[in-house]
């Protein structure tokens, strides 16, 4: 998969130590895993692009590199550099956080088991930046 159409998470901070804390002593997540993949935040890069050129009205320039050119860039670099290009990599050319589905037995979504937190929205999230 390429970066345009492989999906990616965004979850605010806040909204993450929101539902640790629900989490902590809930019942219902004793011995589960829980993902943090609220529906409406789940984006390729071209939608997050889309969505910030909206809430903007500025068209980003955009450069599509090849997933072996991006790969190739780390060459020479430090570990450190190495590292978070590999993360970048696997997020957003491989689609690792949103590549499986939850399964029943033992998982469960934090915005499904906890409807009643309000998480931030991407749209709300960019508009503190522009």
């Amino acid at each position: 998969m390429e970066m345009a159409t492989s999906k990616a998470i965004f979850v605010d901070e806040d909204d993450i130590a929101a539902y640790t804390i629900k989490c902590v002593d809930d019942p219902l997540a004793l011995n589960k895993t829980i993902y943090l993949r609220p529906q409406e935040n789940i984006l390729s890069q071209n939608e997050l692009i889309a969505k910030w050129e909206k809430l903007s009205g500025k068209v980003l320039k955009k450069i599509p590199i090849p997933s072996d050119e991006f790969l190739a860039s780390m060459k020479g670099t430090d570990l450190a550099n190495q590292v978070g290009i590999g993360h970048y990599y696997h997020i957003f050319y491989e689609g690792c956080l949103t590549n499986f589905d939850i399964r029943d037995d033992g998982e469960e979504e934090a915005s499904l088991l906890y409807p009643e937190v309000q998480y931030t929205r991407m749209d709300e999230y960019m508009q503190r930046y522009l």
